[in-house]
């Protein structure tokens, strides 16, 4: 099972808690957590995109990087890790981020990945006057597809001349290519119609996970995509998202736990429910109905494994068992300490980490 890191790239990372660790993102905080990353051996990093954070007393994301330019400044740091940078498709232009990606590839060969962001909050693209309508939320999936079409000509044959109903080339053209020969894509679509899209263009799909400790609650979903691949024939595995909170003892991460929910940013969450509610045609399962989901929304409800080092390699191993599953992103309460604790504390005792593998999900077709 690979296993990657999702970089802090907006301050305080996934925790939309007045007691979490509070910090702001820099190049300097996310260059050792990757580099630190790469020393124990994790096969990949991902920084997300948000153009507009939530705010609140903890002005939770107010405050992010840019995804293409910090990656392309890891890229240059690192040697062997691979580097994902999240392209938002309403912002940003699809021949302009092949070229990015062509770019980060050349400082880092074989190395580069883009993961493909659709969008689900009006704000963060209205405050642009990039907001398409309400009608993106029904055809969102079909932009990205024209897209990622766009991409892979690109990159294949370094011209497209493609029309759509989003986007139209007209001799445009791409050089150098990629040296490596493959720029792998990523997707994060939770409901059926995102991870359809994801098995049918993507070479991977991040799945949040769902609730504390139950690391095989998202068999439903893993399967699902295993369905939709297997109809379109491709090999597109599943990288499930966790949150890592370890501590000595069960009690002491539960501790932790409790108090980021008690502490939880009242504000900022409203700010989410006030945006997903936006999407009247989301069905359950869609990335904005989960992220809003009162139970946890203190980070977003992904999964999250609390417990003891111990106890937490153990759910590690349990979710590697899961079918479709090939990998994992993980994120922790604080990224430095986590990192480290996860290299020395938590992946020695995980029987699927026993011999680090060096195999890079999304390269050349291995995801």
């Amino acid at each position: 099972m690979d296993i990657g890191v999702f970089l802090p790239i907006g301050n305080n990372g996934w925790l939309i808690s007045k007691s979490s660790p509070q910090y702001m993102p820099t190049f300097e905080l996310n260059k050792t957590i990757v580099q630190r990353a790469e020393e124990h051996g994790l096969d990949f990093a991902l920084t997300m995109i948000k153009l507009r954070g939530f705010g609140g007393e903890t002005e939770f994301w107010d405050h992010c990087l840019e995804s293409f330019t910090l990656t392309a400044a890891l890229a240059a740091v690192t040697e062997r890790i691979r580097l994902y940078a999240s392209a938002p498709v309403l912002a940003l232009p699809p021949a302009m981020a092949a070229r990015m990606a062509v770019t980060i590839d050349s400082v880092a060969p074989g190395r580069a990945g883009v993961n493909i962001v659709t969008g689900w909050a009006p704000a963060e693209y209205a405050q642009m006057g990039l907001w398409p309508g309400d009608e993106h939320f029904t055809n969102r999936y079909a932009r990205a597809t024209e897209y990622v079409t766009v991409l892979r000509q690109l990159w294949s044959e370094g011209k497209s001349n493609f029309t759509g109903e989003f986007y139209t080339m007209d001799d445009c053209v791409l050089s150098p290519r990629p040296a490596s020969g493959h720029i792998s894509l990523l997707a994060a679509g939770q409901s059926s119609t995102g991870m359809k899209f994801a098995a049918e263009h993507a070479d991977g799909n991040f799945i949040l996970g769902s609730g504390v400790n139950t690391p095989r609650a998202l068999s439903e979903s893993t399967a699902t995509l295993a369905d939709h691949a297997r109809t379109a024939g491709r090999d597109v595995g599943a990288f499930a998202l966790f949150m890592i909170i370890a501590d000595e003892t069960d009690g002491a991460a539960q501790a932790k736990w409790q108090d980021y929910h008690d502490n939880a940013d009242l504000a900022a969450l409203g700010y989410v429910v006030e945006q997903t509610a936006t999407d009247g045609s989301a069905d359950g399962s869609s990335t904005a109905k989960i992220v809003a989901l009162p139970e946890g929304a203190v980070n977003l409800n992904m999964g999250t494994l609390v417990g003891s080092y111990a106890t937490v390699a153990r759910m590690l191993d349990e979710l590697g068992e899961v079918h479709g599953v090939k990998g994992v992103i993980l994120v922790f309460d604080e990224f430095l300490e986590g990192v480290e604790d996860f290299g020395t504390r938590i992946q020695p005792l995980m029987k699927s980490r026993t011999s680090v593998p060096g195999r890079l999900p999304g390269g050349g077709g291995s995801a």
